[in-house]
């Protein structure tokens, strides 16, 4: 990442100037994407736009991306402690019928178990 968008990031107070940065550089910011992620995680105090970039990453190329996006959402389960935007996730991730799959994808992704024992604490899991 060169100095000037640095410099920008820098200012970012909440993670949206990061995350609009990488909506509208996708594809030509991947060489310094670990860097975007890390600079949304400082800011983001709430949870709020590294929900927002976990969904749209993964609505661009789940694979491409796939240690970003992991690395957001759990970031995400860490910044989000009123649970607003972690419910996002389920869906957005692992697909309308996650709840049908919940135990399977409890036993094969930690941040799927993670979001889920958070959000339904007293479930089935």
């Amino acid at each position: 990442m060169n100095q000037e968008i640095s410099k920008q990031l820098a200012k970012d107070p909440d993670g949206l100037l990061t995350y609009e940065y990488i909506a509208n550089h996708i594809g030509n910011c991947d060489d310094y994407m670990a860097d975007l992620v890390e600079n949304m995680i400082n800011v983001d105090t709430t949870g709020q736009f590294i929900v927002s970039a976990a969904r749209y990453l993964n609505a661009i190329d789940p694979e491409r991306y796939r240690p970003h996006i992991e690395r957001l959402i759990a970031a995400a389960i860490d910044c989000d402690r009123e649970h607003r935007y972690l419910g996002d996730l389920l869906q957005a991730i692992w697909g309308e019928d996650y709840e049908t799959r919940a135990d399977i994808l409890s036993a094969t992704d930690n941040n799927f178990r993670r979001i889920y024992k958070r959000l339904f604490p007293t479930g089935k899991l």
